[in-house]
């Protein structure tokens, strides 16, 4: 975890002074003396990194653009070729909404929607009994027979285009999985046919982990970053600032698992804080996310370094 005073003024991330905590807290992780040193440790120029992003709250509540145009400007003099940097969420809609098209254009790098790149049939699949509402892009959407809609295919912008994914979320409440976090972020945000886990704390913490385990999807994340620059307690995909306290912080790990329930922690912590209705999470998914090997979902052994 690193931290920078007034990384933020007024909810508003302050660009400068995001390059530092990237620096401080990728070099720390990776034990590498530079940043860029540290970005080859994950990726090579030879792969091409998409990078997972949560855009549908917005530039303020989802994930911000500050943070993601340090982290492509500091890709790109890493050596890292800009049209194999894919910011990536599974709407292009939402993508467009905040900001990242503009970003993409500043750049040269790329910008992609899982849905409208469709979904593989021929890579591995995610099933399960649970029959889900298939609609209007989901592979399966339109057909009749025994067994539709009880697979969900990975979006063939993971299995034809990412060779690596870094998977950066915001410190962003959910209502049902706790943290709009790593595993729910990625999970749903790289298959069809997931209303049948959206709305059902059992179903994701079943379904969840199950996709991430998934080799083609989890097997590519390299590196987990939260967005801790600010943390808003209540208002899931909605931007509600009076329930948001200011951390100016990132946290980086390659467990996603372990991030995912610190960011619970913090949550509940800045409830408290605020004498806020206090939320019982199920912590189900994040335990089966442990039990399938993706992370550890213990508090007491997770090693957290706090830097200045």
């Amino acid at each position: 975890m690193a931290q920078e005073p007034d990384a933020t003024v007024a909810f508003s991330p302050q660009p400068e002074r995001i390059p530092p905590i990237l620096q401080r807290g990728l070099t720390s992780l990776t034990g590498k003396p530079t940043l860029a040193e540290a970005w080859r440790s994950l990726v090579s120029t030879q792969d091409t990194v998409g990078i997972k992003v949560f855009s549908a709250p917005g530039p303020t509540s989802g994930k911000r653009p500050p943070l993601l145009q340090t982290i492509v400007k500091s890709l790109l003099a890493a050596g890292q070729p800009p049209k194999q940097i894919v910011v990536r969420d599974k709407n292009l809609s939402d993508l467009r909404q905040a900001g990242f098209f503009e970003l993409a254009e500043r750049y040269g790098v790329r910008v992609a929607g899982a849905a409208e790149a469709g979904y593989d049939d021929k890579a591995q699949q995610y099933e399960s009994a649970l029959l889900g509402q298939l609609v209007w892009g989901d592979l399966e959407f339109g057909q009749k027979g025994e067994g539709i809609g009880r697979k969900s295919y990975v979006s063939k912008l993971v299995t034809q285009q990412m060779t690596k994914i870094i998977n950066v979320t915001p410190l962003l409440n959910h209502n049902f999985a706790g943290v709009s976090g790593n595993l729910w972020g990625l999970a749903l945000g790289s298959v069809d046919n997931t209303i049948r886990f959206e709305n059902d704390p059992e179903r994701l913490a079943m379904g969840v982990p199950e996709i991430i385990a998934l080799p083609v999807l989890g097997d590519r994340v390299v590196l987990n970053i939260v967005d801790a620059l600010i943390c808003q307690y209540q208002g899931e995909e909605k931007t509600l600032l009076h329930y948001s306290a200011a951390l100016n912080q990132l946290w980086f790990s390659t467990d996603p698992v372990a991030l995912d329930v610190l960011s619970i922690q913090e949550l509940d912590r800045q409830r408290k804080a605020a004498n806020a209705r206090a939320v019982k999470t199920n912590l189900e998914l994040y335990q089966n996310a442990s039990l399938l090997e993706i992370g550890v979902s213990d508090p007491r052994r997770i090693d957290v370094v706090r830097l200045p």
